[in-house]
């Protein structure tokens, strides 16, 4: 059972309990310590997990986090647990902040057993930020989040690929953010700017005005025709393999027809590295240095004429060459290609 299956099965099960449990206790012992077992960590160790650390603040002594994650004597993971019904606030942040300012610890985390809010100190060194880099909710689990989650399982766990890829995190939350707030509501500002070469008159308050409610309008058609569009392709996509099946393919070739991610853990296993991450699309499947997903290896998707695997290699020049295979083996043939894109993707 890989990682996802696990993480999967965890957040059914959180979801079966949460209202049974009324205590902070409660939420450590049937929530949190499981999700940190399920990341690798030995929970019952206190030479690796150690349940209320002190980080004494100041002239405040006796202050403890509840748990902390150590390495090689040292905290690097700070953990601060409120009740599972509990609604994360700038109190518990405040909390958070203190314990972080006087540890080693690089990463700090706020969860109620059901949400857990990842911070790091990118903007000022061992100042926590204030917006996490990442937010994981186990009740609402989404591929992506994911992915950014197993970077923190212990025997992968990389703290310079996870600060590298926090601050791509944490700003593309930020842009999100920012892009959401212009869509329900457009700034003067921002309607100034995309009316600068549409609208020659002078642009008064009224005009401005007037266009704040038309761009309100066109953002809602645009996402409508968006998604539409998006509709229609996945209606005409490829007919999914198990309705063509043949007969005569064995159940594991089968299953590899129809899994993307199969045939990028077979690259990852031929070139024997580690420090690769997969993204998965509607469309296709793709490999990338697990700092950064812009630094993008190869990708795979499935074509309807003849149901193969297309790979994608990437170089420098972000020319794509494409590969047909029948089968992953067949991967063997190109591997110095794909062995050259990876090196050069990963000194990027």
């Amino acid at each position: 059972m890989d990682f996802t299956e696990k993480i999967t099965q965890f957040s059914q099960r959180v979801e079966k309990i949460k209202n049974t449990l009324t205590t902070e206790e409660a939420t450590k012992t049937s929530l949190v310590l499981p999700f940190f077992h399920l990341l690798g960590y030995d929970v019952f160790n206190p030479l690796e997990f150690v349940p209320e650390y002190t980080a004494d603040t100041g002239t405040k002594k006796g202050e403890k986090v509840d748990y902390a994650i150590m390495q090689n004597n040292d905290p690097i993971i700070i953990i601060e647990v409120k009740t599972v019904n509990t609604e994360l606030n700038a109190k518990h942040l405040n909390q958070l902040f203190r314990y972080f300012t006087v540890t080693k610890a690089r990463f700090g985390i706020l969860t109620n057993g059901i949400v857990y809010r990842f911070f790091s100190d990118l903007e000022e060194a061992n100042k926590m930020d204030l917006m996490p880099f990442l937010e994981i909710d186990l009740l609402n689990l989404k591929s992506h989040s994911i992915i950014e989650l197993a970077k923190f399982k212990k025997e992968t766990f990389n703290m310079k690929g996870i600060l590298n890829s926090a601050s791509e995190l944490k700003y593309t939350s930020l842009l999100k953010n920012a892009i959401a707030e212009q869509f329900n509501e457009p700034s003067e500002q921002f309607v100034r700017a995309l009316i600068k070469n549409i609208y020659t008159g002078v642009k008064t308050q009224a005009v401005i005005d007037k266009f704040k409610a038309l761009t309100r309008v066109a953002i809602d058609d645009y996402i409508s025709d968006l998604l539409n569009n998006k509709l229609k392709n996945i209606i005409s996509s490829d007919v999914p393999p198990e309705t063509t099946k043949n007969p005569n393919a064995s159940e594991k070739e089968y299953d590899f027809l129809i899994e993307e991610t199969a045939a990028l853990e077979y690259i990852k296993n031929m070139l024997n590295i580690c420090d690769v991450s997969y993204k998965k699309t509607s469309r296709y499947a793709y490999m990338h240095i697990s700092d950064s997903q812009y630094k993008w290896i190869c990708r795979i998707s499935i074509r309807q004429e003849n149901r193969l695997f297309i790979l994608h290699k990437f170089n420098d020049t972000d020319y794509e060459t494409e590969y047909l295979f029948d089968e992953v083996e067949q991967l063997e043939q190109i591997k110095d290609l794909i062995t050259d894109t990876y090196q050069k993707c990963k000194n990027m």
